[in-house]
């Protein structure tokens, strides 16, 4: 890839771990309308647009509700739950972020996540800064299109060829590595196939910024 400059993060399950959050609205949504609802059926939603999720949500529990509707309640329902029970961050994920602004990296937070939940985990940070956010409302191609990816190298005046970007999911590598990011996975609720642009880490604790230089000069 290009010199390294800038790593671009994902939200749920990478930055933090809202998927408990998410999975206990879903449930709680199914119990309100009577409708049948498994933890699999949730893992199935990880890493997706919510509209996308909102229509797969509203054709497994046969619900009225549109599927804006249903992205509604749940992002209502997460949001309570962040704001009440605090953010739960992923290991080394927040201690990256700042050492990556220690080192003059530019960064980037890249969720499919609506902006009320994204204002709510950013202003929770202990230490550390994003230089650029998108949020599921700035792109009408959610991922796994590369349109959010783009958007955020377009803001950081970067190629995505020079990012890294850091996802959890299927869904998210595959968006990032179609905008020319190289991709680390760092699995958390499902595992990522591999790839040519991808490479994977068990976990970001004591990651530093030399590391992931080192990732993006693997051939």
């Amino acid at each position: 890839m290009s010199e390294l400059q800038a790593v671009l993060f994902d939200m749920d399950g990478t930055l933090c771990d809202t998927e408990p959050a998410w999975m206990a609205a879903e449930f709680s949504l199914a119990d309100t309308y009577g409708a049948e609802w498994t933890a699999e059926d949730g893992l199935q939603l990880v890493g997706n647009e919510l509209l996308a999720s909102g229509v797969i949500i509203k054709r497994r529990m046969k619900l009225e509700l549109s599927p804006e509707d249903i992205v509604a309640a749940l992002v209502t329902s997460v949001e309570a739950s962040l704001r009440t029970d605090g953010v739960t961050w992923r290991p080394g994920a927040v201690e990256l972020l700042a050492k990556c602004n220690t080192a003059g990296l530019l960064t980037g937070l890249v969720t499919m996540s609506y902006r009320g939940l994204v204002e709510a985990v950013v202003g929770a940070l202990p230490v550390g800064r994003f230089d650029a956010v998108v949020t599921g409302e700035d792109v009408v191609r959610g991922k796994p299109a590369p349109d959010a990816y783009l958007l955020a190298a377009d803001r950081l005046g970067v190629e995505a060829s020079a990012c890294v970007a850091i996802e959890d999911s299927p869904t998210g590598a595959a968006s990032a590595e179609a905008a020319g990011c190289l991709v680390i996975g760092v699995p958390h609720q499902v595992e990522i196939p591999t790839g040519p642009k991808r490479r994977h880490l068990a976990s970001l604790a004591g990651c530093t910024v030399d590391d992931l230089r080192a990732l993006a000069a693997q051939r």
